[in-house]
């Protein structure tokens, strides 16, 4: 089994990657949450073995933009053309279990369970419309391979699938669209089976500090009732500081591509887009086997297509347990 040079900086580096690719990424094709945390999820640690961990992630989608602009809803005179967004409050508990086995082979299990309160006003109308969706999301199953790292660095690559598990007809509770459909985009799940492919590096500048890469990109692989979600590619890089016994400053980069949705019951012009986010953060080492772990991801650009809600912040944490 691999070790690296320095068993604080994986102790370290692993609570940032159990972040995975959130749920919460599912309410907008372009702005959801880009942390990657699963650098203990992915089996990067000194040994084999099994973790559990409970992820909160808050992305508040209250800003309306087109392509990189503000849109200022003061401005537009309802009844309108199109859909006007008002919010979007994305709240998404991830489960995660992992294991990694002796021969460079692990598996990462995600389960993510959301609520979603978003209010909206339709075309053609004059007063807002409120959806609350709520329920568990797509499971997310990844297995990876470790075979190519060399003392000092862990390299790996991965492959899975994310699973239809999540909900697709939920309602309009109130307001002018009450009984109608809520957008696909905005479901628990997306109906549809879609493929993960990824690689990722971890090694340390010096003793006291780590790094990490990683490529990432899912595709759909089918369709359901009309929709297929957009493609994204993923590229992050993060750094973390291991000088301090029990807490490990953390800092991640992110980049993120998504393509537009697509099929009849798709949004098609109002999704996909480019952001580029940055997110401090820290983990701290509760006991033998508890590391919690906090993070707050802020964007640097974003651009959209069509007209579509950002977040000004993003907020993650998480516990980790050594099982």
């Amino acid at each position: 089994m691999i070790r690296l040079n320095s068993r604080a900086l994986l102790r370290a580096v692993a609570p940032a990657l159990l972040l995975g690719f959130s749920s919460a990424a599912q309410a907008c094709a372009s702005c959801g949450c880009t942390l990657t945390a699963d650098w203990l999820s992915q089996g990067l640690a000194a040994q084999p073995g099994t973790t559990f961990s409970v992820r909160y992630d808050y992305v508040p989608q209250t800003t309306l933009r087109s392509g990189t602009d503000v849109v200022d809803r003061g401005a537009i005179d309802f009844p309108t053309e199109r859909e006007i967004e008002i919010h979007t409050y994305n709240h998404s508990l991830t489960f995660t279990l992992d294991h990694q086995f002796a021969n460079d082979f692990g598996l990462d299990v995600q389960l993510p369970v959301l609520t979603r309160p978003h209010e909206t006003i339709g075309e053609h109308t004059t007063e807002p419309s409120h959806s609350d969706t709520k329920g568990i999301g797509d499971l997310r199953l990844v297995g990876r391979w470790q075979g190519l790292s060399t003392p000092g660095s862990v390299t790996g690559i991965e492959a899975g699938l994310v699973l239809p598990t999540g909900q697709i007809h939920q309602t309009f509770k109130s307001g002018p669209e009450q009984g109608e459909e809520v957008d696909r985009g905005l479901q628990p799940g997306t109906g549809t089976v879609q493929a993960v492919l990824g690689a990722y590096h971890l090694g340390g500048v010096s003793p006291e500090l780590g790094y990490f890469l990683q490529a990432t990109g899912q595709v759909p692989l089918t369709s359901r009732d009309g929709y297929k979600p957009g493609s994204f590619v993923q590229l992050g890089a993060a750094l973390n500081y291991t000088r301090w016994r029990n807490i490990t400053p953390q800092l991640q980069l992110s980049l993120r591509k998504t393509w537009r949705d697509s099929g009849p019951n798709a949004d098609r012009p109002n999704s996909g887009g480019e952001q580029v986010n940055v997110a401090p953060g820290l983990s701290a080492k509760l006991g033998t086997k508890v590391v919690g772990f906090t993070f707050v991801e802020l964007p640097l650009y974003t651009r959209v297509n069509g007209f579509q809600l950002v977040p000004k912040a993003k907020f993650s944490a998480g516990l980790l347990f050594h099982l």
